[in-house]
């Protein structure tokens, strides 16, 4: 009888054994689970900020870009502007042309 009781003792024992494996493999399951989930969570969170700061990068070049290229298009247009004028008032015929032209159309507005 001892021996049935101790055999029955050992069943009881491994049986609880088992059910505290289990429990501790489905807590870690779950722990496993939760780790994941956060680690992609923050890595779309992260990309998501690296996207949206490139785009905000981008779009600050874009604009520095165009504002230096209204510069070069102002400072380009000056340049052929002073030099039409050179050639247009390179005597005083022209000159005198040109200013009679500039009262004519004060004295009309």
């Amino acid at each position: 009888q001892e021996m049935a009781r101790l055999t029955s003792q050992n069943e009881e024992l491994m049986k609880q054994a088992r059910a505290e494996r289990d429990e501790i493999l489905k807590e870690a399951k779950i722990l496993k689970d939760n780790i994941v989930n956060e680690a992609k969570t923050s890595a779309q969170t992260e990309g998501a900020k690296l996207i949206e700061k490139a785009r905000i990068e981008i779009e600050n070049q874009k604009k520095a870009a165009l504002a230096d290229l209204k510069g070069q298009v102002s400072t380009l247009s000056l340049d052929i502007a002073e030099r039409v004028l050179r050639s247009q008032l390179d005597d005083k015929a022209k000159q005198q042309d040109l200013v009679n032209s500039l009262l004519k159309d004060v004295e009309l507005n």
